[in-house]
């Protein structure tokens, strides 16, 4: 049985810089704030470092106070069985209700029984209805 429901995502913007990375972790450590999913984009210049925490007002609090640019996203996470197909079976229920992925991310060990997945999805309410009433 799927565990779905919509959260906070905190796409954070950063310098692509040796240790930019490293501080933003260890302040969040330092706060007690546990990360449950991340993703990392770089361009030339800058990271886009994208997460799900286990605080996101204190992330944010935390965030402004070192004067960083922060956008706070609806998306979806998603616990599922961790087996061939998963990820196929949710695309093709949003697909089928014209509900786009705009981008995802996961990691799951391979021993694990249930993987965690996020997805950014063009709209969230609409695809937490369908897939909670198909799961």
């Amino acid at each position: 049985m799927s565990l779905i429901h919509i959260t906070k995502q905190l796409a954070l913007f950063l310098e692509n810089r040796p240790g930019a990375l490293a501080r933003v972790c260890q302040t969040l450590r330092d706060a007690k704030i546990n990360i449950y999913a991340i993703s990392t984009g770089d361009t030339v210049d800058h990271n886009v470092i994208r997460m799900v925490v286990s605080d996101t007002a204190r992330t944010l609090e935390i965030f402004a106070q070192h004067g960083a640019l922060v956008v706070e996203t609806d998306v979806l996470m998603v616990e599922d069985d961790n087996k061939p197909g998963s990820l196929a079976a949710i695309a093709e229920k949003l697909a089928a209700v014209k509900v786009n992925i705009e981008y995802c991310y996961c990691a799951t060990s391979p021993s694990s029984k249930k993987g965690l997945l996020i997805l950014r999805v063009s709209d969230a309410k609409k695809a937490l209805k369908v897939l909670n009433s198909t799961s």
